[in-house]
């Protein structure tokens, strides 16, 4: 029968190289370094959360399989729905994104769908990540959403190349309007440099396509306004892309590039067992796709890639767009230390920056608020919440 399998593994690092421009090092810094609250139960995986107008927030947890409103200033939270296929139900509840009329899009990798969850917890519409029309890239459009605006519109980046093509080294940002169905681009991204390897035979050939390791790449997020947030590499700057397609264009930020050792080298092989993992199978002609979280193939041989000399200037989807409009862009910096963002203003132009302490990785944002989660030595994550101001 025959049978062919492409595995993708999304989400790595970007590269930015040197150039004159504004330092990174003469703006303000913003250090936050206690929480406000912290959610008193560990979970097992959280990418994104979303703040409710009430201020409690909706938490998916795809590795733990639950979805949560929790309350932090109570400690408390409340469980939504159940383990499944049917209404009401999800398999690997992702991530969660704001839909006007305080409704949630839930990302539902496992059952491969959408869901419109509503302010009162209930589930309402769906439907499937997989779109068969043809759209940016052409074939099979994947809806794997980066960003929703106030309108309710997706914005994804397609899975370019496919089996027996070369994968490209761009790709673009495309926009879903759920309503109408009217899929359009909105801008071009580069993509990290990825290498290719097939094994098996004819009528049953398998192909892997897998990055290298810390290779160049833009990294981009959106705003409510339906303005397109893109950190850029080949210099390090960013822009905006309005939605009339005009782009600002911010000044070459300077930076010094940090050379890769052996702990940056394993604290990227630690990402890779939480991302998303993409197979398609052709089976006499008829596609099946199949999405998920985690469940990495264990620790690579880190000796066998080729590795850049430097460190990238910026992380992979390290790009956030606070409700108040402003770019985050969170820096790669020696494995362990402190985090930091630079925060550009809607004129593109670096205006400050925050610190986190080690260990923390931004989920999202809210009212005067953001939200981290920090990872302990066992592999669980605490939700926690610190009070920001405007940088």
């Amino acid at each position: 029968m025959p049978k062919r399998l492409m595995s993708v593994l999304l989400g790595f690092a970007l590269l930015a190289g040197p150039g004159a421009g504004v330092a990174a090092a003469q703006v303000a810094e913003q250090k936050l370094t206690e929480p406000e609250a912290t959610f008193p139960e560990g979970l097992a995986f959280v990418q994104r959360v979303r703040e409710l107008t009430d201020g409690r927030v909706m938490v998916a947890d795809p590795l733990g399989q639950v979805l949560l409103i929790v309350n932090l200033a109570a400690g408390t939270a409340d469980t939504l729905g159940g383990v499944g296929q049917g209404p009401e139900e999800y398999r690997q509840p992702d991530a969660v994104f704001a839909l006007p009329g305080d409704s949630t899009l839930l990302v539902d990798l496992g059952n491969a769908r959408l869901t419109v969850v509503g302010p009162d917890g209930t589930f309402g519409e769906t439907m499937p990540m997989t779109q068969g029309s043809p759209g940016p890239g052409g074939g099979l459009q994947i809806v794997i959403p980066r960003g929703v605006d106030s309108r309710g519109r997706v914005y994804f980046q397609p899975m370019g190349g496919g089996m027996g093509r070369a994968f490209p080294d761009s790709a673009v940002i495309a926009r879903l309007d759920r309503a109408t169905g009217v899929l359009d681009t909105v801008a071009t991204v580069k993509l990290p440099e990825m290498k290719r390897s097939t094994s098996g035979g004819p009528g049953n050939q398998n192909v892997s396509i897998t990055p290298v390791p810390l290779s160049p790449q833009d990294a981009w997020s959106v705003g409510l306004d339906g303005r397109v947030a893109v950190a850029r590499s080949g210099e390090y700057h960013v822009e905006w892309v309005d939605p009339d397609g005009s782009v600002v264009r911010g000044t070459r930020v300077d930076y010094k590039p940090l050379k890769i050792d052996r702990a940056d080298k394993e604290e990227w092989a630690e990402s890779l067992g939480e991302g998303v993992r993409v197979g398609i199978m052709m089976s006499n002609g008829e596609r099946r796709v199949s999405l998920g979280r985690g469940g990495g193939s264990g620790e690579p041989d880190l000796d066998s890639f080729e590795w850049p000399d430097a460190k990238p200037a910026f992380q992979n989807n390290g790009v956030w767009v606070t409700p108040e409009g402003d770019m985050w862009v969170r820096r790669h910096v020696p494995a362990g230390e402190s985090i930091r963002f630079d925060v550009f203003g809607a004129d593109a132009e670096l205006k400050g920056a925050v610190m986190l302490p080690a260990g923390r990785q931004i989920v999202g944002f809210g009212r005067g608020a953001l939200y981290v989660v920090r990872t302990d030595d066992l592999g669980l994550q605490w939700l926690e919440r610190y009070r920001r101001t405007a940088t």
